[in-house]
């Protein structure tokens, strides 16, 4: 459970820069960042119904997909679901 901990952290870092990074509508822009160990590289995308982020955690390329609206965030993170708020993502960052 520690490591999902820490992944969802990771991921909530994720979620916030992705969020913090200015996204085109409708284009994909690809972005990465470090954390423990891990690189994350990832996709925005503008969506009608909110940003979408998506991409792999290396060196094992586990794969996540999260969809931010309304100060929330939520979706799949290697094969879990997560949940978390925009402020978690922010606090997150900070660690």
């Amino acid at each position: 459970m520690r490591m999902l901990s820490k992944f969802v952290a990771a991921s909530a870092l994720g979620a916030f820069v992705a969020i913090a990074a200015p996204a085109q509508a409708e284009d994909a822009v690809k972005q990465r960042f470090s954390h423990e160990g891990y690189t994350y590289v990832y996709d925005v995308k503008e969506t009608k119904s909110g940003r979408v982020i998506s991409g792999r955690r290396f060196p094992d390329a586990v794969a996540f997909n999260l969809s931010v609206k309304d100060g929330k965030v939520w979706g799949m993170s290697g094969g879990q679901q997560v949940r978390f708020s925009v402020d978690e993502a922010r606090g997150a960052a900070s660690n």
